[in-house]
């Protein structure tokens, strides 16, 4: 009998996504997303989303299966996002993971949203190396993590965003522009007709005494409205396309010179670049050059495996199931805000003390 086959759920936020993962490769996947019903919402409207998955959870499985040219009765194991993300969108898919493990009497695993980001790039460029420094930034997350053994050592925050995360502040500058939601890609397609040095864009937390690793994007996004709103407020047309051309080249220059200062500092060879924001041209493009200058080896999934997918988290749940991890009880939980300590969240979920009320009787906890 072969290496079990892994399925991965993702429904964190607007996207459904099913990956199938055996041994480190990817069989298949798909996806679906709401992200059209949001649009004229300039954002993700929760309710909308939650109601998007469901209808999508079992179309997206089976699509997924056929692309892997499996049954039902070839998975192995359930992995599943119980957080950080949207409360009710995570509810939808860990009631569809857990019908699954439970009708195949497969095991569950709890799986938290960024470390399937940093396992996405395992699925295109094999196992990570140990240690590596992570990178993720995307719509709701950016992070400098120091990473060993994923499915087995604790994951080091370096830094995080202490306002805005990236791809929060393309999302927000372009609506201000005038630019279609989602922004970011909206920003990196309207930055190729403008010149990157036409505006100086703030750069936070970047002076001497400032947190090395920490991040802040609320600045720049204020100072880019602020110089659009200026344009308007004279009756003249705004330059958006220097505008976006400036931005990402503000956003991109503090991603990059951060990540690598942050390799070495801690004396680490390789850089892992994650999240949909790591599908940005100027970002990928200047972390590049850095990276071949400081003779770090740069890793970066391909842009299909960027965003949120279901073969991310099947990537981590094949990590926890080769390990030997313990699976996730039946009751396991989600956890919106859900620190990133660990791969897996069944830790966090086991080592909560069960509640006594009153009465004396033992709650199992939730």
């Amino acid at each position: 009998m072969g290496a079990a086959v892994v399925l991965g759920i993702e429904s964190s936020c607007d996207e459904t996504g099913a990956g199938l993962v055996r041994e480190g490769r990817l069989l298949g996947h798909a996806l679906a997303s709401s992200m059209d019903e949001h649009a004229r919402f300039g954002g993700v409207v929760p309710e909308i989303a939650a109601r998007a998955h469901l209808h999508s959870f079992t179309p997206v499985v089976r699509q997924a299966l056929d692309r892997a040219g499996l049954r039902m009765s070839d998975i192995g194991a359930v992995a599943v996002t119980t957080g950080p993300g949207l409360s009710g969108a995570l509810q939808v898919g860990l009631a569809g993971a857990k019908t699954l493990a439970y009708s195949l009497g497969v095991p569950l695993y709890g799986v938290h949203h960024l470390a399937g980001h940093v396992a996405a790039d395992t699925l295109e460029h094999g196992p990570l190396p140990d240690p590596c420094v992570v990178l993720i930034v995307s719509g709701g997350h950016t992070s400098l993590l120091l990473v060993r053994d994923l499915a087995r050592d604790p994951i080091v925050h370096l830094g995080d965003t202490l306002d805005d995360a990236a791809g929060e502040c393309f999302d927000k500058v372009a609506r201000v522009f005038g630019l279609p939601y989602p922004g970011g890609p909206a920003v990196d397609r309207a930055a190729r007709d403008g010149d990157p040095r036409a505006v100086r864009f703030p750069q936070a937390l970047t002076g001497p005494g400032d947190d090395p690793y920490a991040f802040s994007f609320s600045g720049v996004k204020t100072a880019a409205a602020r110089w659009a709103e200026g344009y308007r407020l004279r009756g003249e047309e705004v330059p958006v396309a220097d505008g976006a051309a400036s931005l990402q080249e503000a956003v991109a220059d503090v991603l990059t010179r951060k990540a690598v200062a942050a390799c070495r500092e801690f004396g680490v060879g390789t850089l892992v670049v994650v999240g949909g924001v790591a599908a940005n041209s100027r970002v990928r493009s200047l972390a590049e050059r850095r990276c071949a200058a400081a003779g770090i080896t740069l890793r970066v999934p391909p842009r299909g495996l960027c965003t949120d997918n279901g073969a991310m988290i099947a990537a981590v749940g094949d990590l926890l199931l080769r390990a030997g991890a313990e699976p996730a009880p039946l009751e396991v939980s989600i956890d919106p805000s859900a620190p990133l300590e660990y791969a897996s969240l069944t830790p966090v979920v086991r080592a909560r003390a069960p509640r006594r009320p009153a009465g004396g009787t033992l709650v199992p906890p939730r």
